[in-house]
């Protein structure tokens, strides 16, 4: 737990429930000062699934506020950001038929397949749903349960997110939001509603789906008989997924690029264009405000570059210029380029390599991957000479600074702000205590503050190597693997 001593204005709570655990700030909602924080994990399964039960997100969203300490009970409003596309079932009594189905349980791409070609293609859903649903999008795996599971699928009396499912707890009532709502593949997102088409397909009832919540509504209040530290009638704010809360705690205008260095990449930003890409490789998300968060995700970041390292037997950081080696760090497969079945590959090797140069090209791979998204998440008309905000865990290595700054040519901010995702929440309980809009809020704390790299001269021919070589190794990396 961590603690500050005074608030100038009224206390706000954000959470955010991520795969691994669930973290809570108390926010003064006034200058954004962090006044305490508590942090709580929760299991995922292992094996071929990726699996938790719902209860013990609720069990460390308990724990966590309790390690706030009595400024929890002061808070006048609460919000909950959640990691997204998570299917969680529940039955008639409210509790989990089964442990959730998370974004990243890929058991489902078969259903992810067959949907595609049964609903005319991807081009047809990129314009209903605004993005090409692959086997992390919620009705893909609920096409799953019904297949696999069909008991299950009879038993569900309830069908929601995991923030849905966490919101609900706390006011007991059913809502959702349009940032969440988005990635599940059967929200249409030109009329923005329910599209039932999909659902009758997929043998999902709409009456089983929460309300979608407008930004900045107030969606119920804290129930007097809730066991967590709140006040009876705390004000409960909408919630989001997680980018879209991420996206919020910076303060996003349109047109600023957002990369996130963590164990899988994201490339975002916020665009007034409701987004369609029938390639799939950008994801049309709605943002919280009633704007767009088109987003590309990369499968292999911070944690496919450690794992060259410790091969190495090199710290991180410890890279060295130069060498025409090329690593593409594809070790989980791939999503951007989409690449389920590829591995990673180098090319190049000579005498005089380095190890330090190796670790370099596993950086420059992971990053040109980044880059590409990139291009085609932004605007036409977006400046591509403005800084690119660079976050998440790997955003204060030098390492990755410098090979975002070599491969792109454009300067780097790092925002100093820490727990981005639980920020945008608080940003989110502010607005509906003063009806301002959250972005401003954000701003006004400053949280995209932090210091700015100036840009370096793009290494043209590095990516160039980089491009040359995905091309003509085309045919490994598409592979199927054996058996599939």
């Amino acid at each position: 737990m961590s603690s500050a001593p005074s608030a100038q204005g009224p206390l706000v709570v954000g959470v955010d429930s991520s795969t691994q655990s669930t973290k809570v700030l108390v926010v003064d909602a006034a200058t954004g000062q962090v006044v305490a924080s508590g942090q709580a994990p929760h299991r995922v399964s292992s094996g071929e699934g990726r699996e938790s039960d719902p209860r013990e997100w609720w069990e460390a969203l308990c724990a966590a506020l309790g390690q706030c300490g009595p400024v929890a009970r002061e808070a006048t409003a609460v919000s909950v950001a959640g990691q997204q596309h998570g299917l969680v079932t529940l039955g008639k009594d409210g509790a989990p038929v089964r442990p959730a189905l998370l974004w990243n349980d890929v058991r489902s791409a078969a259903q992810a397949r067959t949907l595609l070609e049964r609903f005319g293609g991807p081009k047809e859903w990129a314009d209903r749903v605004g993005s090409v649903p692959g086997p992390s999008f919620t009705v893909t795996k609920w096409a799953w349960l019904t297949e696999h599971e069909p008991a299950a699928a009879r038993a569900t009396a309830a069908v929601r997110l995991p923030h849905d499912y966490l919101t609900e707890r706390l006011t007991g009532l059913a809502t959702t939001d349009r940032g969440d709502v988005s990635g599940t593949g059967w929200w249409a997102s030109a009329p923005e509603t329910y599209d039932e088409e999909i659902l009758g397909m997929v043998g999902l009832d709409p009456a089983l789906l929460p309300r979608v919540a407008r930004p900045g509504e107030i969606v119920g209040t804290v129930r007097g008989d809730s066991a967590l530290p709140f006040s009876k009638g705390t004000l409960v704010a909408p919630g989001t997924g997680d980018n879209a809360a991420a996206a919020l705690g910076l303060g996003l205008r349109p047109g600023t690029p957002v990369l996130s260095l963590g164990t899988s990449g994201t490339v975002y930003a916020v665009s007034e264009r409701r987004p369609s890409d029938p390639t799939g490789t950008v994801a049309g998300f709605a943002d919280a405000r009633g704007a767009w968060l088109p987003l590309a995700c990369t499968l292999n970041c911070t944690l496919a570059v450690d794992r060259v390292a410790a091969l190495l037997r090199l710290d991180r950081e410890a890279v060295e210029p130069g060498g025409t080696v090329t690593l593409l760090p594809y070790l989980d497969g791939e999503r951007t380029p989409d690449l389920p079945h590829a591995s990673g590959m180098v090319h190049g090797l000579r005498h005089d390599t380095t190890p330090g140069q190796l670790l370099q090209a596993a950086y420059d791979g992971a990053v040109h991957s980044l880059l590409g998204a990139l291009d085609l998440v932004l605007d036409e008309d977006a400046d591509r000479s403005s800084p690119l905000l660079l976050i998440g865990g790997g955003a204060r290595g030098a390492a990755w600074q410098n090979a975002v700054r070599r491969l792109s040519g454009r300067p780097v901010q790092v925002p100093r702000a820490q727990e981005l995702v639980a920020l945008g929440a608080a940003a989110q309980a502010a607005g509906v205590l003063t009806g301002e809009d959250p972005g401003a809020i954000a701003r006004r704390w400053g949280t995209a503050h932090g210091p700015v790299l100036d840009p370096v001269e793009r290494d043209e021919a590095a990516l160039a190597r980089i491009s040359r070589v995905l091309s003509d190794a085309a045919p490994l990396t598409k592979a199927v693997r054996q058996g599939e």
